[in-house]
């Protein structure tokens, strides 16, 4: 990746950092953890294409701090902040064009579910909104030290040149949540709680090809679109 710009969140000990560095890209590599900064630029000392910063990617600004890219983002994010990261910068980021991450299984699963997929939810909508996605390589837990006790994945994330449906965000996200809120109940249970009229709701639904019997999680966000654009 000669050239490239490469931001790498959770940069540890430095190890990914150095190999992305070696690549002749140019490396911001983040790291929270004030015991491991020192070790790290200790091992990046001397490796003129590594920038080295202090700081918590849950809290980076992303738009501001990454505005000259593109960029690629790579990361070994853990659970607790991997989906929150993910979101931000797909929302917050437009400089960065691909993801690559390695995330436990379950997360991965979620991030690129489709509808009626176990793991499709409100998370695997907004994915969709902003980037294409794939799990390229699953990953055992005999690979790591110390061993964790879950199986992680490799996703890769490729951003959007602009959102494939063209409804208002705010519309669409008040009727994905909704949709996700009760999961056993129907789409038309939905609408009705966001306002539809209950003896409406179910024409209105089929009038923009939506069963009204179905569940949030059969639907793709383009039937989520299409609800949002139909509600008053």
């Amino acid at each position: 990746m000669p050239g490239a710009h490469v931001v790498e969140v959770g940069a540890g000990l430095g190890s990914l950092t150095l190999a992305l560095a070696a690549t002749g890209a140019r490396v911001r590599a983040i790291e929270f953890d004030r015991a491991l900064l020192p070790a790290l630029r200790e091992v990046t000392a001397g490796v003129g294409n590594v920038d080295v910063v202090s700081g918590d990617a849950t809290r980076v600004d992303w738009a501001s701090d990454l505005a000259d890219g593109p960029w690629i983002l790579c990361a070994n994010l853990p659970y607790n902040v991997a989906v929150p990261v993910v979101l931000a910068v797909l929302e917050d980021a437009p400089a960065v064009h691909r993801l690559v991450i390695l995330v436990q299984r379950e997360v991965g699963e979620r991030l690129v579910a489709g509808p009626g997929e176990e793991h499709y939810g409100p998370v695997s909508v907004r994915v969709a909104y902003r980037a294409i996605g794939e799990l390229t390589r699953r990953v055992p837990p005999t690979v790591f030290w110390p061993r964790p006790k879950v199986a992680s994945v490799l996703v890769r994330l490729e951003r959007l040149t602009s959102p494939n449906v063209h409804v208002e965000p705010g519309r669409l996200w008040r009727v994905v949540d909704a949709g996700f809120a009760e999961r056993r109940k129907t789409i038309r249970s939905a609408v009705i709680r966001l306002g539809v009229d209950p003896g409406r709701a179910g024409d209105l639904l089929r009038e923009h090809g939506i069963d009204p019997r179905a569940r949030a999680e059969q639907l793709s966000l383009a039937e989520f679109a299409r609800i949002a654009e139909a509600l008053p």
